[in-house]
């Protein structure tokens, strides 16, 4: 049975891992639950012996600056999206077990933002100051076997603003344990890549460091083997090696594999490395990595092939929260981000402007989504008074060595970035960092492109020549348009968009397509996120003008510039996007608000016209509203309540796109496809009468009982014959029974500024979502949402054992 649960875990990038030292130790614990927490700094909880018996027990992923409210007044201010930062503490009592004796114990954090300080017993094990760094220290030397211990942790988040967006505060990531033993294999100690790849056969090369912490030299043997999806076994290699006292070594082995699954965004064929270290006919340790079988090769001639086909980026660039629940990364959370980017079209994502959680990264590994994993916002010089420049001469190097380490075995990252838009670019110490961080990262991993994404310095573009020239391939922001020019000037020069305007979707979708030497468009952005408030706004006549960096636009605290909003649901300019670059996406209508006179409507830089789902429109009976349709057929046609208002060309030449001026009368407005004269493929809105009930939405309606899963549930607010009412804004109240908690409320509407871990929220455009959490226990959880004058709903979930 266990075999079984293994294998389930591994085909699903199950949490747990299964990896043991001998004696049936996990070599990799959980750490999550049972934590202490208080919001204030206080010197004295660093000591063992301090009370915490009034703190708030909770358990992790953990972002207090979510709980709190939104408010002018916070220290963030608009790059944060004025939610609340400052100190706080967290603590965990433990007890050690026995047969941890003589192991080698460490603790490790994927991320604490920011500047933690870690003590066991009130010593302190050190401070790391980048917040999206993952980092451990070793326990060994401290660890009381015979009475309780306690991890204390310090995080200083008061120094602001930081960040150009939402950052979170706390210990938003996993925490660990890991215990092996003092002959083990490193920590990130396990490199593997395909040197050499075809349908036929590929070489896969494994590196392997290993540490004898042990008084003596040792002799061992390293017994690696590869194995597929179902634990196939696909080859294997065993070398004996002497080593040293308190020393280690690394190793290096060529594994044949025949007729490959090769990974790709289609097909994510995933594979394992098990290592294991022998003394003698003892296992001494044993670890599992996961990999996958691919090729990358960048050409301007050829563009970006991947296993020797040629591949068009139709990427987004991602901030690192999750919306309501803020920065803490759950599993799920990750999970469902990457399903949302997939299902809109995308085949890539930027990591912007940080590396991203280990759960976000198994998630594209699995889902088959193509990743730039970006280390840093800045270098030298800083966008904000506190902002990582601060850092940067003393801990750039490490944390950019921890992000490579770390995910240097992810087949879904393709290329690596070192940078977004330096203050510095045109000076020419700005080439001598970029050289220093690209040779930090081939040091490590020589098998991935380096970029970073570069923006104009003022008029002057050809002088960042010198820069680019450091980069293997080149990342425009904003840009694009000037990359024929470029390309004449240095035809070798591998482009893409790293950053583009929503806007822009055509004019930079025919780029790519038309010229092999730019592979792909990254737009900005993905998904709304919160913080850099205001960015992708329209506004109306009389309010506050300008972009985001302009003015204070509060109560906006969050951006409206994503494809996709913070609760999932996917914008017209989403569907837009996806017809162009897909064939699965081949019609789509949507409705221009308009203008509501006498006042206007305008635009912002990231903003496009808002466009929304909805023949819905009273007041406006009669006057001329804009229909839009998006359609890779060759015509379509448009009926309103069954008569037939005309007929439009939606080729390339149409830019894929036909628009209607149509009086609004109420009823079923229909957008046809037409090819060959035959009417086809159809879409349809439908007026909606008065709001009346509730309709509830699950993602999953079965989730695990372990205290982190979550369901993702969508509320619509109806008419009588369950047709959304896209203007209903009534207050939904939320109740919960069972082994349930609410995680999180939303409605994507980043001006309202109620609290997102509340009990009741508003529904925009007739539409909210409930997060809801598992518990530690087994058992039915009951979801209530009501509001006056509408029909309650209620909802069923079952939280089950693994």
């Amino acid at each position: 049975m266990k075999a079984i649960i293994i294998a389930i875990l591994f085909l699903t990038g199950g949490m747990v891992s299964f990896a043991q030292t001998p004696g049936g130790i996990e070599r990799k614990q959980l750490f999550d639950y049972n934590w202490k927490f208080k919001l204030g700094d206080d010197s004295l909880a660093k000591l063992k012996n301090f009370s915490d018996t009034d703190w708030r027990s909770l358990d992790l992923p953990h972002d207090w600056s979510i709980e709190g409210k939104v408010n002018p007044k916070n220290p963030t201010g608009g790059a944060g999206g004025y939610f609340p930062a400052g100190i706080a503490w967290y603590r965990k009592t433990f007890k050690v077990p026995g047969e941890w004796k003589g192991k080698s114990v460490s603790i490790y954090f994927e991320g604490v933002y920011m500047n933690s300080e870690v003590f066991i017993n009130g010593k302190s094990l050190g401070i790391r100051p980048y917040g999206y760094s993952s980092f451990r220290y070793d326990l060994s030397p401290y660890l009381d076997f015979s009475k309780q211990n306690v991890i204390a942790v310090r995080v200083d988040n008061l120094q602001q603003i930081n960040s150009r967006w939402y950052s979170g505060s706390g210990i938003y990531r996993h925490v660990w344990m890991n215990i092996a033993n003092p002959l083990h294999v490193a920590d990130w100690g396990v490199a593997v890549t395909t040197p050499e790849v075809s349908s036929k056969q590929a070489s896969v090369q494994v590196k392997v460091t290993i540490k004898n912490e042990t008084a003596s030299s040792q002799s061992v043997a390293v017994n690696i083997r590869l194995l597929s999806g179902r634990f196939k076994d696909e080859g294997s290699s065993v070398i004996k090696l002497t080593l040293p006292a308190q020393s280690e070594k690394e190793i290096t082995q060529t594994i044949k594999v025949s007729k490959p699954l090769l990974w790709e965004p289609e097909n994510p064929n995933l594979y394992q490395a098990q290592i294991q270290v022998l003394k003698g006919d003892e296992l001494a340790d044993e670890t599992k990595t996961t990999f996958g079988i691919r090729s990358l090769k960048f050409t301007a001639e050829r563009s970006f092939q991947l296993n020797g086909k040629t591949v068009k980026i139709s990427g987004g660039c991602a901030h690192h929260d999750n919306g309501c629940l803020g920065a803490a990364a759950f599993d799920r959370a990750e999970e469902r981000k990457v399903e949302l980017l997939k299902a809109a079209g995308f085949n890539a994502v930027r990591t912007s402007h940080n590396p991203p959680s280990e759960a976000f990264l198994d998630a594209c590994d699995r889902l088959g989504l193509l990743v730039i994993d970006e280390a840093f916002d800045g270098w030298r010089i800083g966008k904000n008074k506190h902002d990582y420049s601060v850092y940067f001469d003393k801990w750039s190097k490490l944390d950019l060595q921890t992000m490579v380490l770390r995910d240097r075995n992810h087949p879904s990252i393709f290329m690596w970035s070192i940078g977004n838009e330096v203050v510095e670019r045109n000076k020419p110490e700005a080439v001598v960092t970029a050289k220093m961080l690209a040779g930090t990262v081939k040091s490590i991993d020589s098998t991935r492109p380096v970029t970073s994404a570069i923006v104009k310095w003022g008029n002057d573009w050809e002088s960042l020549d010198s820069l680019m020239a450091v980069h293997d391939v080149c990342g425009y922001n904003y840009q694009l348009q000037g990359a024929p020019a470029d390309h004449k000037r240095i035809p070798s020069r591998v482009i893409f968009q790293t950053e583009s305007y929503p806007r822009d979707a055509f004019a930079n979708w025919k780029l790519v397509q038309n010229n092999n030497y730019i592979i792909g468009d990254f737009v900005w952005t993905a998904i709304d996120y919160l913080g850099e408030s205001g960015i992708g706004r329209w506004y109306y006549s009389g309010d506050v003008p300008g972009e985001h960096w302009e003015n204070d636009f509060f109560p906006w605290h969050g951006a409206y510039c994503g494809d996709i909003d913070l609760t999932g649901w996917r914008k017209p300019i989403s569907h837009y996007r996806s017809l162009l670059y897909n064939n699965k996406d081949k019609l789509y209508m949507a409705v221009r608000e308009p203008r509501p006179e006498p006042l206007e409507i305008k635009e912002t830089w990231w903003s496009v016209w808002p466009t929304w789902e909805s023949w819905t429109w009273p007041g406006f009976e009669g006057k001329n509203i804009d229909v839009e349709v998006y359609s890779k057929y060759p015509k379509v046609r448009l009926y309103l309540n069954g008569k037939l208002l005309g007929e439009k060309s939606t080729t390339e030449d149409q830019e894929y796109k036909a628009t209607f001026s149509v009086p609004y009368v109420s009823g079923n407005l229909k957008a046809v496809a037409v090819e060959n004269d035959k009417e086809t493929e159809s879409a349809v809105l439908q007026t909606s009468g008065q709001a009346a009930k509730i309709k509830l939405i699950a993602d999953r309606k079965e989730i695990l009982a372990n205290g982190q899963d979550l369901s993702y549930v969508r509320i619509e607010v109806t008419d009588k014959d369950s047709v959304i009412q896209p203007n209903a804004a009534n207050r939904l109240n939320f109740k919960i029974e069972g082994q349930g908690t609410i995680a999180g409320v939303d409605n994507a509407d980043v001006k309202d500024f109620d609290a997102y871990t509340g009990n009741s929220r508003k529904a925009w455009h007739g539409q909210a979502m409930v997060v809801i959490r598992s518990t530690h226990n087994a058992g039915d959880i009951k979801l209530t949402v009501s509001s006056a004058d509408l029909s309650e709903a209620t909802l069923a979930i079952r939280a089950i054992e693994k």
